[in-house]
């Protein structure tokens, strides 16, 4: 039986659902009202910005490095542009699978991957890393065709830096690397994350490392205006990158070749300097290493080898090796004694070859002695003996208060970090230096063996050239340095550097004639004849021969019977012209014996390629063609 609904009952339901749906509707319509207003009113400047931020993109123009030019404008360090094929490890799901696909089109090799590996451990997650640096154009390709492949892999057009010079010079120059957690812990530190946004090196070594503000100049951003899909659309604005500032340099690279190429196969250290300013011509570290081998991060095997080589290639030798300056020390010792009287020119003293002291027995090293020796000769034929006795009646005490004028147990101040202090005993200095009190007492014999270069006195070879530049000049201090100026890329325009610190010491001129004639007696008729006999130029100079252990009471030194490491270091040093000197210069051979046998030669080619350059006195001066004067 079919039931009938009243008319009047169905339209009263319908009404009333009606009003239910209209009601939900407007409580629907309410809610979205106030969800607009949340959004569009309330939070309207918050979300206008992450919106903007969707839009707009801030993408960093990093800056082009300065340069490192040589004093003739070579250029040291160079830029040059290559495509890198890098990855976004934060975008990527199977790395491994990846890698051995991208494989297949790009030719990665194990160390590509190990290098990969090790930066990413140094790297934050969202930067992207190289895996293969110096693309050529046809690897570029067979990527651009299949890059859809491969999300969070790109193609980029980078810098390098480059060190055309290799070896030569790479502990001035240091070298750049992949900026770390440690580096960028720094920048943070110094408030210089805006300035390093996209920045991927940073300077880690020589000057590279102590000009990293100058050279790396100031970033540049552009607001580029993107797509939904993250397509850059347009530019809306750009400030542009200042590149880095150029060095100029006081090295002056023929020089540093000639030097490097004397010292090669040794272990050693050449400097060579200008002791009227202070400019640094050559400064040579030997062995040395590539600095292109760090610039995308040195592999495993190559740092081994650097890092354990006894021979030490990584050490700076010129500004962190210490050494006895052996009988180079001696011109310094008859300044002080002509200085504060304890003898004049022609005070003579009787050698036998040896000198007794309480019970012990100094020896010469000539048997027999030098028998009877002025001021001239205990230069010219280095008489241990008269250093001695001098040593004796002058006492610690004078010899420490003189040195320091000269720089000796101070760093010099040169502009690279590392250089080391060396050591000028004292009483104070063995106070500080020992615990035992027995071993804190200065014993008068100690005397002896400083003032022949010997005991506790160890210097760098930058503070003995230094020094010896000081002594040439008559008192001259000036402050050794590597940047003399900076240059604008853009412009050229060159700003000089101002000299620092250069004052000049209360010495009598006619004390000073005195060392510097016996000094060129050294290579007229003493210790380094041989070595420089005919030469055009005119020099002063001292041979050195420091030991590198204590012989015994009565001990006698072969040589033959020694082992290589354990075999004396061979110093020489030198200043030309004698009247008005240009260049002054220290060489060190490691276990390399006598000085006029190892180290001289290193300063006659030295001194040789400088005169070849440089005006001699009445003579031209040789100009390489090419070459800016």
């Amino acid at each position: 039986m079919t039931e009938f609904k009243h008319p009047e009952q169905t339209l009263k339901e319908f009404r009333l659902r009606l009003l239910i749906g209209a009601a939900a509707v407007f409580l629907f319509f309410l809610v979205l009202l106030g969800r607009l207003t949340w959004l569009q009113v309330i939070n309207y400047d918050k979300y206008q910005s992450k919106a903007e931020d969707n839009r707009i993109t801030i993408v960093p123009l990093v800056p082009n490095r300065g340069l490192i030019l040589d004093r003739n404008r070579t250029v040291l360090t160079d830029n040059y542009s290559a495509y890198t094929l890098e990855i976004t490890p934060s975008r990527v799901n199977h790395l491994d699978k990846l890698l051995d696909d991208l494989s297949k089109i790009v030719e990665i090799t194990p160390l590509d991957k190990r290098r990969f590996k090790k930066l990413r451990f140094e790297s934050k997650r969202f930067e992207s890393i190289p895996i293969r640096t110096r693309l050529t154009d046809q690897e570029v390709a067979r990527f651009a065709v299949q890059s859809y492949r491969f999300p969070g892999v790109e193609i980029r057009a980078r810098l390098f830096r480059q060190y055309p010079f290799g070896e030569d010079a790479a502990h001035v120059l240091g070298y750049i690397g992949r900026i770390s957690e440690r580096d960028q812990n720094a920048i943070d530190d110094s408030d210089q994350s805006d300035n390093y946004r996209g920045t991927v090196y940073i300077g880690k070594d020589g000057l590279e490392k102590r000009y990293e503000t100058e050279l790396h100049g100031k970033t540049g951003f552009e607001e580029v205006e993107t797509s939904a899909a993250g397509r850059a659309v347009r530019v809306l604005s750009r400030s542009p990158a200042i590149p880095g500032k150029n060095l100029i340099l006081s090295l002056d690279i023929r020089l540093q070749e000639v030097a490097e190429k004397a010292l090669e196969g040794k272990r050693g250290a050449v400097v060579a300097l200008d002791p009227n300013t202070g400019d640094i011509l050559a400064m040579v570290s030997r062995p040395s290493f590539d600095p292109n081998l760090f610039v995308e991060g040195i592999d495993s095997e190559n740092w081994k080898a650097l890092n354990e080589s006894p021979d030490k290639p990584l050490l700076n030798r010129p500004l962190a090796g210490t050494y006895p300056p052996g009988s180079t020390f001696k011109p310094f010792m008859a300044l002080a004694a002509l200085e504060k009287g304890f003898r004049t020119p022609s005070y003579a003293i009787h050698d036998p070859g040896y000198f007794d002291f309480g019970e012990r027995r100094f020896r010469d090293d000539k048997p027999g002695g030098h028998g009877l020796v002025d001021m001239y000769r205990s230069i010219s034929e280095s008489c241990d003996t008269y250093y001695y006795m001098l040593g004796s009646e002058m006492g610690i005490d004078v010899i420490s208060d003189f040195m320091p004028q000269f720089g000796f147990g101070q760093k010099t101040g040169v502009d690279l970090d590392g250089e080391r202090t060396g050591t000028l005993p004292s009483r104070a200095w063995k106070a500080r230096q020992f615990k035992r009190p027995e071993a804190q007492r200065w014993y008068s014999g100690e005397t002896i063996s400083v003032a022949i270069g010997q005991g506790y006195n160890h210097y760098t070879p930058i503070q003995v050239a230094h020094a010896v530049g000081v002594l040439a000049t008559g008192g001259l201090v000036a402050k050794p340095r590597l940047v003399t100026a900076y240059q604008n890329p853009v412009t050229g325009e060159i700003t000089p550097k101002p000299l620092e610190d250069m004052h000049q010491l209360n010495l009598n001129p006619k004390n000073v004639a005195v060392i510097k004639n016996a000094m060129q007696g050294v290579v007229l008729d003493g210790t380094a004849k041989a070595v420089f006999a005919g030469v055009p130029y005119t020099l002063g100079g001292k041979t050195g021969t420091a030991q590198v252990f204590s012989l015994k009471e009565g001990e006698k030194y072969k040589a033959s019977e020694v082992a290589d490491r354990l075999k004396d270091h061979g110093w020489f040093v030198a200043f030309s012209p004698v009247d008005k000197p240009q260049i002054a210069i220290a060489v060190i051979v490691e276990n390399g014996g006598f000085g006029a046998q190892a180290a001289a030669p290193v300063v006659k080619a030295t001194l040789d390629e400088y005169w070849k350059i440089h005006p001699i006195p009445g003579q031209p001066a040789a100009n390489p063609q090419g070459v800016n004067q």
